[in-house]
């Protein structure tokens, strides 16, 4: 049992992604890069119950492609929308986050959304913050 586990991690550890788009884009497993990304989306003043409807900018400022492999929400009224194919270098993405007030107290409201990806520390957090007035 254990040889088969050495071998698959083998076959794993070698294996690349091909994307079919305009050319082919391959990523080689373990492959680190850079990003950056706006970190906070304020959205100013949201009356209870609007739905918040954040972009972020993910640009890949490294040398290989840049895969984002899960975004999600710090809570259930917060969804994550994401570019599934890998972002060359010196291209960017747009992560658009809704966010959902009617749950939410007259205040000030931040949620956090967290992007994993094969950089280096592999989660970036970025903030969708506004003030809830009634």
């Amino acid at each position: 049992m254990k040889r088969i586990a050495v071998v698959l991690g083998l076959v794993f550890a070698g294996m690349s992604v091909t994307t079919s788009c305009d050319e082919p884009t391959k990523v080689q497993m373990g492959e680190r890069t850079t990003l950056k990304v706006n970190a906070v989306y304020d959205a100013k003043k949201i009356a209870v119950g609007e739905v918040i409807h954040a972009k972020f900018t993910v640009e890949n400022t490294g040398d290989v492609p840049l895969v984002l492999s899960d975004v999600k929400g710090s809570c259930s009224c917060t969804v994550a929308d994401f570019p599934t194919d890998p972002i060359a270098p010196g291209k960017t993405g747009i992560i658009k986050a809704t966010v959902d007030t009617k749950a939410a107290p007259v205040g000030h409201l931040e949620k956090s959304v967290r992007i994993m990806a094969n950089t280096s520390p592999e989660l970036t957090v970025v903030t969708v913050q506004a003030t809830i007035i009634r």
